[in-house]
């Protein structure tokens, strides 16, 4: 692709995520809306059919069969329709600023993804016409432990800071097996970076613990001297790499942990276990049908795919049963996406497992809903319909867990920031828009090469150097005498 094709193509994307902020930039305050007879599955307070509910200030006011509208509010009509909390995913890497790695050391805990969040990612968008309201943004899996993650609202139209949930706790990642180590990416020529073994990475999140828990009593030290009036007392020095494992300890950031192996699971337990903390989630966790038991008994939750398989040798004991089988034996589980277009359909995910499973139509939709909120701490706020919780919804046209299942309206806060009637209705505009935008910058770059091609002034001949006299004598010793001179030029060249 030439520099000025690839200019159209950046410019058109940038005007097409431009277009669609400005169409679904919410307004300064949450309109006051109700949403009438629709079926409403709240997940958590059964189904009610031919309900409504009523919206205010950005939150559930009242639910029910008899809900009346007041007079200052914006109707929707969802009749054949349901509604659905918003769908939230444990596991995503969107509306990140560059890569999810920090992959040049095994403990990247300063790294965090709250500073580098891009709220200008079209992701966000695609996202909320596939439900998804709430998404764990997680660093990657190069690491043992990994960087800082956050909880966000995908909140189309405002800023970054505006992305964060406002009083979820931030986690951190942590990453066991293949990826930790380094298998599928070593670079010839160069040595591997420790850990290079499963038992490295074990060993790695030990000696990091060990530091944390050290560092974590020489502050408690010199705070214990100061309180009892000690003004001598000289605090530690400060270690960005261990606040956050201190901040572990202390219960104030979730552990969320990439894993495959049955092994490595209980590895990590044991780990957690001996420095007195909790993994709060096992990301993928394939083999996890295999320790149900002890995860239930642990408190841990499992956030896992519906069917992925054998796309690597960790994943090749992967069943499509797994979802299923941890939720019968007691573990909190929800089906994550770890793909920006795999959110879009995580309602069909859920779904799998009724079929691979038999989990009952409520089970499966808790899946992505209040079990998600459950294992990120805010079901207090999303998850479920209820009143007081957040105005995040999602109106379908067919059952959501139906393959028929297509998004109207995606709610956040209250605010509609999908609307599939108004998206498909802008769609001649904004594209009419790009091609005359591509149709101006062709006919400049036309312009631009025409102007390049005029013919322009000769420059001025220089004079041949004068020779110096070494340079004309060596010339004359070099000519052939006059006899050969002749014979070369009547052959045609040497002989």
């Amino acid at each position: 692709m030439n520099r000025p094709v690839r200019f159209i193509a950046l410019v058109a994307f940038i005007l097409l995520g431009a277009s669609l902020a400005a169409l679904a930039a919410p307004p300064d305050t949450s309109p006051v809306i109700v949403i009438q007879n629709a079926t409403i599955l709240t997940v958590t307070k059964g189904t009610i059919e031919r309900g409504s509910i009523l919206i205010k200030d950005g939150k559930i006011v009242e639910v029910g069969a008899s809900v009346k509208a007041p007079k200052d509010a914006m109707v929707i009509d969802a009749e054949g329709k349901f509604v659905t909390p918003g769908i939230i995913d444990c596991h995503s890497h969107i509306a990140i600023d560059g890569s999810v790695n920090e992959g040049s050391i095994s403990v990247s805990s300063i790294a965090n993804t709250a500073e580098v969040l891009n709220s200008d990612d079209i992701d966000i968008y695609r996202d909320l016409a596939g439900g998804v309201t709430t998404a764990n943004i997680l660093h990657g899996s190069a690491n043992s432990i990994g960087g800082q993650t956050v909880v966000i609202k995908l909140r189309w139209g405002q800023p970054a800071e505006k992305l964060p949930f406002e009083g979820a706790l931030p986690g951190i990642k942590f990453a066991l097996g293949e990826n930790p180590k380094r298998s599928n990416f070593s670079v010839p020529g160069q040595p591997k970076r420790y850990p290079a073994t499963r038992m490295g990475v074990e060993e790695t999140i030990r000696s990091a613990f060990t530091e944390a828990r050290d560092y974590k009593n020489a502050w408690a030290a010199y705070n214990k001297k100061v309180a009892a009036g000690d003004k001598s007392a000289l605090p530690p020095r400060r270690d960005l790499r261990l606040d956050p494992l201190v901040e572990v300890l202390e219960g104030k950031r979730y552990v969320h942990s990439h894993c495959y192996r049955e092994d490595e699971i209980l590895m990590l337990m044991r780990v957690a276990k001996e420095f007195g903390f909790k993994v709060r989630t096992f990301q993928h966790i394939l083999e996890g049908y295999k320790v149900a038991d002890e995860l239930a008994a642990a408190g841990v939750g499992a956030s896992t795919f519906s069917d992925w398989w054998a796309y690597k040798v960790e994943a090749y004991d992967a069943i499509p049963y797994n979802a299923a089988l941890m939720t019968k034996r007691g573990v909190l589980v929800s089906i994550n996406s770890d793909d920006a277009e795999e959110a879009r359909h995580l309602n069909q995910e859920a779904a799998k497992s009724m079929k691979c499973g038999g989990l009952t139509h409520g089970e499966a939709l808790k899946l992505v809903t209040i079990n998600p909120a459950m294992q990120l701490g805010i079901d207090q706020h999303v998850g479920s319909i209820e009143v007081g919780k957040d105005a995040d919804l999602v109106i379908y046209n067919h059952d959501p867990l139906s393959a028929y299942a297509v998004v109207q309206k995606t709610l956040v806060d209250g605010r509609v920031l999908f609307d599939r009637d108004q998206d498909i209705a802008g769609r001649a505009a904004l594209e009419k828009e790009k091609k005359d935008l591509i149709a101006k910058e062709k006919a400049a770059a036309k312009k631009s090469e025409e102007k390049k091609g005029e013919p322009s002034k000769k420059p001025e001949e220089k004079k041949p150097e004068e020779k110096k006299p070494e340079e004309k004598k060596m010339e004359e010793k070099l000519k052939p005498p006059a006899g050969d001179q002749a014979a070369v030029s009547a052959t045609g060249g040497a002989q």
